[in-house]
């Protein structure tokens, strides 16, 4: 059996996973610049950055298969990450508010020999449509004091407070929490990653 190791921090993703029976050997978050480039299209930075992950965490576990993933919000071409504060965030509410955004997830699997050298390499992107309602003051102040704001791509979690202010999705659910399981669970079986034996 392949062992599995995922190169990302965020506990939902390790959640997710573990829904759909898989449990990584190891998560190892990877630390790299997530600096968009310039002119660069949410698609292609989001695979791009989860390569980029998997790349660096494969480089300390060869032989092994290495789990990528990131995920941003946009709104038409602008990519819109983590809030460094409250002012910010509420920029972005206001931003989001009434209109239909998407939220992009790149995803990469990488498979290196004893040797580290990639002998295989896998990727996509994944979009999804939200809709916020039209927020009033009431539905901004309520996302703001409730903190779910920090360290989340747009603001907020969809698992949280602004589940209350999502009029419609159009696309994975889980992949606006940060992992589309449909798309992982096929990319991983290529690398003869599946449910965790019984």
């Amino acid at each position: 059996m392949n062992k599995l190791i995922l190169a990302s921090s965020s506990p939902r993703r390790l959640d997710l996973l573990k829904q759909v029976g898989i449990t990584p050997n190891e998560v190892c978050p990877a630390d790299i610049d997530e600096t968009p480039k310039p002119s660069e299209l949410p698609s292609a930075y989001c695979v791009r950055l989860a390569v980029e992950k998997a790349s660096a965490v494969s480089l300390k576990y060869p032989g092994d298969v290495v789990l990528g993933a990131d995920s941003t919000v946009t709104l038409g071409r602008r990519i819109i990450g983590k809030p460094r504060d409250a002012a910010e965030a509420e920029k972005f509410f206001k931003m989001l508010s009434g209109r239909r955004h998407k939220v992009i997830t790149g995803i990469c699997a990488i498979k290196s020999s004893e040797d580290g050298v990639v002998v295989k390499i896998s990727k996509k992107a994944i979009s999804t449509i939200v809709q916020f309602k039209v927020l009033n003051p009431e539905d901004i102040k309520m996302l703001l004091d409730s903190n779910e704001w920090h360290d989340k791509c747009g603001g907020y979690t969809i698992s949280g407070m602004a589940g209350a202010v999502i009029k419609r999705i159009s696309g994975t659910h889980s992949n606006v929490m940060g992992l589309p399981l449909y798309e992982t669970v096929n990319l991983l079986k290529n690398f003869k990653i599946s449910k965790n034996p019984s």
